[in-house]
Parts: structure tokens; C-alpha cells; sequence
């Protein structure tokens, strides 16, 4: 029997973890599915931990990973990656508008469409016109940019594959772009369209800083993606390009002094801006390429903090 993991990662949702679990079982206890259900606790400050440990004592499919404090989602989704023990694994929000019936169809597509995983695509949305639009447009670019064609990048109802999430790194804000972190690693992503619920209890987590801060994390996965292992050749053509323009600029000015003072038929260079600006390119040269050289040291010595927490309920 297949097992499916649920990831879900919780803030302050105290009211929906009860509704939320007997979705969960009512959806998979009639299928060929066995399950196990992962709250990865970011930190909460209310009866969180205290509800899932009570539901734990009645459901031993019940997990709880308790960080000590605010880690954020990716933080959550990546210790929750760790842990889980399915053949599948789904990811999914606490706050009961994702809905547990798209579990089992989220899988099945991903043979359907001969993927690696599945992401959720909420085409109708009950969310407020603040959230919709930038997001819209924050979805087309990012299609554009990494090249994978999805429609809701930040749907956190998702299903993949277990050799996915084993060799995929979330951290920081990445959580949005796990698609294109799984394309750098050669996994393959397809589109589902799921239901999406109005919130029915609580606020929203997430304020317009997630619109200001996610073309900064888009720009930060494209390049580590291609460049965290060399960051010298990303900084090195940098550099050789400003350093040619600079020596070349270098090389004119040079001609016309050397013109002047043989011949007197140049001119005088030091009072000339292009002269510095020559200069200052030069320079700039030199400090990518020690960028660059810097940056392969870092990415051979790199250590991440890992979140501290304390599991409930694993064996």
C-alpha cells in the first residue's frame, strides 16, 4: 500500500486543525492510500501545538514538529520534506481553503501527465482584488522567466513524487519556486486546476511585502541556479566585460597623450572625465572578478542554519 505524506505547515490556526484533520481522513480513509499527516508548528503563539498534540492522541498518523520559533513557511516545508516517509507527498495550507478532496486527483495526475509533480493551479479565486492581480501578474512573470509554463506558482497545495522533495533545498522565501527549484535538478512539473476555499477563520499570513520581496527571490533562484556552484563565471564575465570597456578606454587615451607628447598634434588627458571614467571601469573590473573568486570560496564553505525544533509523535 502506497503511503502519502501530508506537509503542512502552521501559524496560529487553531480553529481550522480539528475541521481540517477530518477532511483529511473523510478524503483518503475510503481509498488505497495510507497516510500520515506532518503540522510543522512555525512558531505559533496560540493553542496550535496543544490541538494537534490532542488529535495525535487519537490518531497516531498524527505528526508534530514543533520549531521554537518563527522559521517562516519554506523553513517549515523543508524540515517537513525531511521527515516524511510517503511514497507521495502533498503540500497544503492550515487554513482549510485548500481542500483535501484534491489530494488523491493531484496524484493520479501526476502518472496522467507523466510528471514528477503537481502543482495546484486556484483558477477561481476567493481572494480579494489586492491579492489577485499582482498575482497574476507576479505568476506570468515568473512563467516567463523560468521558462515553466504554471499558471499559480504560490498554490501551496501540491503533490509530488518522493525522489522530488529528497533532493530539493527550500529555504529563505523559496517555498514559491519550488517548480523551479525541482526543473534545476531535472524533475518535471504539470498544472492541475483545484478548488479554492474562501478563509473561514483567522487572517491572511501574507501582506504586499510577499509582491515586493518575490522578484528578489525570483532573481535569487535563477541565479543560483545556474551559478551557485561557479559564481566566478557569472562575476568573471561581468568583470571582463567592464575591464575590456575600461582598458579600452584607457587604451584611446593613452594614444592621445602619447600623440600630444611626441608629436603635439594630441591632447591632454588629465583633466578629461573619461579619463577617470576609464579608470573606474578598470577598477569595477577587478572587483567582479574578486567577487567572483570570493563567491567560490563562500559556496564551498557555506553553512545554513537549520531550524531548531522538537518532534511530537514520530517513531
Amino acid at each position: 500500500m502506497s503511503l502519502i505524506s501530508i506537509v503542512i505547515p502552521v501559524l496560529n490556526e487553531e480553529e481550522s486543525l480539528v475541521e481540517l484533520h477530518t477532511q483529511i481522513t473523510e478524503a483518503l480513509e475510503p481509498t488505497a492510500y495510507d497516510h500520515e499527516i506532518l503540522f510543522i508548528d512555525d512558531g505559533s503563539t496560540d493553542r496550535s501545538s496543544e490541538i494537534i498534540l490532542e488529535l495525535n492522541q487519537k490518531d497516531r498518523r498524527v505528526k508534530l514538529l514543533k520549531f521554537q520559533r518563527n522559521y517562516g513557511k519554506a523553513a517549515a516545508l523543508n524540515i517537513g520534506f525531511e521527515r516524511a516517509r510517503g511514497d507521495y507527498i502533498i503540500t497544503m495550507d492550515g487554513d482549510l481553503q485548500d481542500d483535501p478532496a484534491e489530494i488523491v486527483p493531484l496524484i493520479e495526475a501526476i502518472y496522467a501527465q507523466g510528471k514528477d509533480m503537481i502543482s495546484g493551479w486556484k483558477k477561481e479565486r476567493h481572494d480579494p482584488f489586492s491579492k489577485t492581480i499582482p498575482s497574476k501578474f507576479y505568476n506570468y512573470v515568473t512563467s516567463k522567466m523560468s521558462g515553466i509554463p504554471l499558471h499559480d506558482f504560490n498554490c501551496g497545495l501540491k503533490a509530488y513524487k518522493a525522489s522530488v522533495i529528497k533532493n530539493v533545498d527550500v529555504y529563505g522565501e523559496m517555498h514559491r519556486y519550488i517548480p523551479v527549484l525541482a526543473k534545476q535538478q531535472g524533475f518535471t512539473c504539470g498544472e492541475k486546476v483545484v478548488q479554492h476555499r474562501a478563509r473561514k477563520y483567522g487572517t491572511t499570513k501574507y501582506g504586499l511585502w510577499r509582491f515586493i520581496s518575490g522578484p528578489f527571490d525570483l532573481m535569487t533562484v535563477l541565479f543560483l541556479g545556474k551559478y551557485l556552484k561557479r559564481p566566478l563565471h557569472f562575476f568573471g564575465i561581468l568583470g571582463l566585460i567592464v575591464g575590456l570597456a575600461g582598458f579600452g578606454i584607457l587604451s584611446y587615451i593613452s594614444y592621445l597623450w602619447f600623440m600630444q607628447y611626441i608629436f603635439g598634434s594630441g591632447q591632454w588627458i588629465g583633466n578629461r572625465p573619461i579619463f577617470f571614467v576609464g579608470i573606474l571601469l578598470a577598477i569595477i573590473g577587478v572587483q567582479f572578478v574578486s567577487m567572483g573568486l570570493l563567491g567560490e570560496i563562500m559556496a564551498n564553505s557555506a553553512v545554513k542554519e537549520k531550524p531548531k525544533f522538537t518532534a511530537f509523535g514520530q517513531e
